[in-house]
């Protein structure tokens, strides 16, 4: 009867270590550290288990001693070797499951932005490495203003398989705006200054966020002078003041103003020029119908190629942007913003 008993308990003994395999969740007991981890009691191994200082997961500091938990199996036990263990893993499997039920729900989560790469940028999420792709950040860009902030999120794919995370700001962008924009609309109003962060750069304009809502800046509402692009002004992060000049409660849209944050050219310079009069100005673009002339600061008036010379003439081989001319003005209308310029009616 002992050696049947013997026998059995030889067999538990061979079950338990037999299922603690590598991947598998153990219940163990801390006993000693060590100076590179410490020493774990888990029942049915032969041999005292090991954590390593590097498979501590990043909320633990240190572990108290007769500590009880569950542990990752990294390495199975062996005749010569231990059980290797790991919290990090624990905390990685928990992430997942965490991120997999936020996808489902569609919940928003935080990031930190850990760097830019190409194509979008990574971020650190309990310490599992995600993607957010450009076309889903809030910029539709990355930029170096956003290594080290949090930043909201929601879950596109969590494969921890794959170890493949990818995320997007936009979409939880989006959600908060439908949250709040009619609060905030209903708080702005037509030629109020407010304060806003620059968020994206378009071709045609740059988005400004203004109470967590995106307002547009058209390109033509920046300077009063001729910019190329947006970004010749603005840079993504700015903080700029802007004036509401349209508020469309059907669209749910702002459109915003930086150039009539200052006075209006035109306005000045009422009185200063009149018709027949000669000025000098600044070539600011050629183009294949004329020249566009800075007359004053703010101030750009069309040369047309007709007023150039009586003779079929090429602007591209007249005038080379920056140059300073003489030009007669011919029609002068500020009220309209429209100037009419001419060189080959200047008398010598």
């Amino acid at each position: 009867m002992t050696q049947l008993l013997d026998e059995f308990e030889q067999l538990l003994e061979e079950s338990f270590a037999k299922s603690n395999s590598v991947a598998d969740i153990v219940e163990g007991t801390v006993i000693k550290k060590e100076s590179e981890g410490y020493l774990v009691s888990v029942k049915g191994a032969k041999m005292e288990a090991f954590l390593s200082n590097k498979e501590l997961s990043s909320d633990i500091e240190e572990l108290e001693i007769g500590e009880v938990r569950e542990f990752y199996v990294l390495k199975e036990e062996n005749n010569e070797d231990s059980m290797l263990l790991s919290l990090k893993r624990i905390a990685f499997a928990q992430a997942w499951a965490q991120l997999n039920d936020a996808k489902i729900q569609g919940d928003t989560i935080l990031a930190k932005v850990v760097s830019t790469v190409k194509g979008g940028v990574l971020v650190d999420i309990a310490d599992l490495k995600g993607f957010i792709p450009s076309s889903q950040l809030r910029t539709g860009t990355p930029f170096e203003g956003l290594v080290d902030t949090k930043i909201e999120v929601k879950v596109l794919e969590a494969d921890p398989k794959k170890n493949k995370l990818i995320l997007s700001q936009r979409q939880a962008v989006a959600e908060q705006r439908d949250q709040v924009v009619d609060n905030v609309l209903s708080s702005l109003e037509e030629d109020q200054i407010v304060s806003g962060n620059v968020v994206r750069i378009t071709d045609f304009g740059a988005f400004v966020d203004i109470n967590g809502i995106d307002g547009l800046l058209p390109i033509s509402e920046i300077s009063w002078q001729r910019i190329k692009h947006p970004s010749d002004v603005l840079t993504l992060g700015d903080t700029i003041e802007v004036k509401i000049i349209k508020i469309d409660t059907e669209l749910k849209r702002i459109s915003l103003s930086l150039k009539r944050m200052g006075e209006n050219p035109w306005q000045q310079i009422e009185g200063q020029f009149e018709e027949g009069q000669v000025v000098k100005g600044t070539v600011n673009k050629v183009t294949t119908f004329g020249a566009f002339i800075n007359i004053f600061p703010g101030v750009e008036a069309l040369l047309p190629v007709s007023e150039m010379s009586d003779e079929n003439v090429n602007p591209f081989n007249m005038f080379k942007v920056g140059a300073e001319v003489d030009v007669l003005i011919k029609k002068f209308t500020p009220k309209e913003h429209r100037i009419a310029l001419s060189i080959k009616d200047i008398k010598a």
